[in-house]
């Protein structure tokens, strides 16, 4: 998220918190996609992480981008923690460890998605290569311990940081050394969310196969094709996960409610100011009586706030955020996209994938989960492959996205963006499998030349 939000209206009730999901439909459109992903940044002369401060570090990156974009500046303390973009809504901020972030503004098709990141990526290497930085592509850094990873100047992440360790083994590698694509995406109305939110929980492991990206840590192999969603498993219980809840009659916007006003808090902010609350009730701040910040009220912002903090593998907010993916070539991060665009913006489509998920149980779906960081393509739900069920899914898509006509200069419509996925399938590999090949050959077991081939 690029910058915290600022809203001083005092939230009087539960209900008004489920207003604040329902204002976010979209009954007649258009339904719109933002696209979001983080590089990890390195140098390209000794292959190490690059800090926030120096004359070629993270505040001199951005401030290189800044000067050839124009876009409002984000700072924190003072400090230049990201960019805001006010006329189109994209924005660049950093992750805990330095990972560069484009949160891509709203746009209609894929193929829109491919120019703005075109943009981005031009820009962003331009002034990398001014500096002798590269970025890597890969889902996790590859090289480096956690303690060798630097840390950015951000408030919220002190005070994440500090309460990782105490929910989870890996809550501090996913904060610092993991790197993901993720498709933001709009619903017509409760109904609609219901559906959208079901299918994109159920096939997000699907999605994590085929983006599996993340096979090395600390210098080699780790065992894993998927160790970014590996780690998301032990990271924090109350707060990621498969939702089952979702999945049971009454679910809707009063639902999400009650699970998230049941996740524990991490900060309040208060002007320029971020107050850690960290493991306190937002039902205690609901009600004034938060003993972590006494006399406080609850706002608008600190609901918005704390959704941010809330992580599941699909994400309720205004809009049904994708967070299985591991981070991958530019290629693929369109096709992140596209695929969502033609399983939600199709009417046939939401059927079929509907059908498709249908008869899994809860322990189907969790067991899937559990089983595609290290299996990917090869786990299996409902006695299937789940490559069988990637390629249906990939169909479904496909077929969503002809329908769909949304033809770029070229006369081509949006499916010819699911080209890589469709290759991956055919092949039953997920990319991990080919860098595990690599290392394993002419790599001759070091990580180094990833950081030549495993680059944007």
């Amino acid at each position: 998220m690029a910058r915290d939000v600022v809203d001083e209206e005092i939230v009087e009730s539960r209900d008004a918190l489920a207003a604040w999901f329902e204002a976010g439909c979209k009954p007649t459109g258009p339904l719109r996609v933002g696209t979001e992903h983080e590089k990890i940044p390195f140098y390209r002369r000794d292959l190490t992480p690059v800090p926030y401060d120096g004359e070629r570090g993270i505040a001199a990156l951005l401030e290189g981008v800044n000067a050839r974009l124009g876009w409002e500046r984000i700072e924190d303390a003072g400090r230049l923690i990201g960019l805001f973009d006010a006329a189109g809504g994209g924005a660049i901020s950093l992750e805990p460890g330095g990972q560069f972030e484009l949160s891509g503004a709203p746009v209609e098709t894929a193929h829109e998605t491919a120019g703005e990141l075109d943009r981005h990526l031009a820009a962003t290497r331009a002034v990398g290569d001014s500096l002798g930085l590269g970025f890597l592509s890969l889902g996790m850094s590859p090289k480096w311990t956690l303690a060798e990873t630097p840390t950015m100047p951000k408030s919220r992440y002190g005070i994440m940081k500090r309460y990782m360790p105490k929910v989870g083994a890996r809550g501090l590698d996913m904060m610092f050394r993991t790197s993901t694509v993720q498709a933001n995406l709009d619903y017509r109305n409760e109904a609609d969310m219901v559906a959208k939110l079901r299918v994109g929980i159920a096939l997000q492991p699907a999605i994590t196969a085929l983006f599996a990206n993340s096979p090395f840590t600390d210098g080699k192999l780790n065992g894993f094709l998927s160790m970014r969603s590996e780690i998301w498993r032990h990271t924090d219980a109350d707060r990621t996960g498969m939702l089952p809840f979702v999945f049971e009659p009454g679910m809707g916007f009063e639902r999400y409610v009650d699970y998230a006003l049941d996740v524990p808090l991490y900060f309040l902010k208060r002007g320029a100011n971020y107050i850690d609350v960290a493991g306190a009730s937002f039902r205690d701040l609901l009600a004034g009586r938060l003993a972590a910040a006494p006399g406080e009220r609850a706002t608008m912002s600190d609901w918005a706030n704390h959704l941010s903090t809330i992580f599941p593998e699909v994400r309720l907010k205004r809009y049904l955020e994708m967070r299985g993916a591991d981070v991958g070539s530019p290629q693929r991060i369109v096709a992140l996209s596209a695929l969502m665009i033609g399983l939600y913006y199709d009417t046939e489509a939401l059927k079929c994938a509907q059908d498709l998920i249908r008869i899994w149980s809860a322990d189907d779906r969790q067991k899937l989960r559990d089983e595609v960081p290290r299996a990917g393509l090869a786990a299996k739900i409902g006695g299937r492959d789940l490559r069988a069920v990637a390629a249906e899914m990939l169909a479904i898509a496909r077929a969503g996205l002809a329908r769909r006509m949304r033809l770029n200069d070229q006369g081509e419509d949006e499916t010819i963006w699911l080209a890589p996925l469709e290759a991956i399938v055919r092949s039953g590999r997920s990319p991990a499998q080919e860098w595990i090949d690599r290392y394993l050959g002419p790599w001759e077991r070091s990580v180094d030349p990833a950081f030549r081939e495993a680059v944007f």
